[in-house]
């Protein structure tokens, strides 16, 4: 047999292990060959060699790696519970669309929920319309966080500051003003936003 190239093992060890983060799943032989650019037979002899190798974990169907193995015993699931304004504020609906497993190396431990972003105050620090939102359960925040605050009866993502007797939630959109309440209530931070995860 010939000698495998280590370049393309990587390329195959690294598609893997982000195929895995983005669905939770193992990807099949057809999917590896596409993502490599590669032809299917190829990636069969490539993962029993690696499988030999230790490199991996092959079983004929799923293919397993060290950084999987972490990150299937490390997960956490959190709930996506619906839509936030990312412009003018709105109702948080409080109803569980799904839940998300996503790894505990990344995000830490706590308590979490997933808002869908709703609008455009917030795209200049990259969170646009359908983006969601991972965020930590805490009612505090510090200057400069990006939160979730309920002003009244509705609930909008923004960045805080603490000016004085007031506080400024501000857009991250030049085109929109600062709301300037006198209070509000802390529902937590956003601490990641995931692009195209369902």
């Amino acid at each position: 047999m010939r000698s495998k190239s280590p370049e393309i093992m990587t390329q195959i060890k690294d598609y893997v292990e982000e195929f895995y983060f983005e669905n939770s799943s193992s990807p099949s032989i057809r999917e590896i060959a596409r993502g490599v650019g590669i032809g299917s037979t190829t990636v069969f002899r490539y993962l029993q060699e690696m499988s030999e190798k230790g490199m991996l974990l092959y079983d004929g169907e799923s293919v397993t790696t060290e950084k999987i193995k972490k990150m299937k015993t490390g997960s956490v699931s959190i709930p996506i519970v619906g839509s936030i304004a990312c412009g003018i504020p709105n109702l948080a609906e409080e109803n569980i669309e799904a839940y998300v497993s996503l790894p505990e190396a990344i995000f830490g431990r706590g308590c979490f929920y997933i808002l869908r972003a709703s609008g455009s105050s917030m795209i200049e620090v990259g969170i646009n319309d359908g983006d969601l939102v991972v965020i930590r359960e805490q009612c505090t925040a510090e200057d400069g966080n990006i939160v979730v605050a309920l002003v009244g009866e509705e609930a909008t993502l923004k960045r805080f500051y603490k000016e004085g007797d007031h506080i400024r939630l501000h857009p991250e959109n030049r085109d929109m003003d600062d709301i300037i309440v006198s209070d509000c209530q802390i529902q937590g931070v956003a601490v990641k936003v995931i692009k195209d995860l369902l």
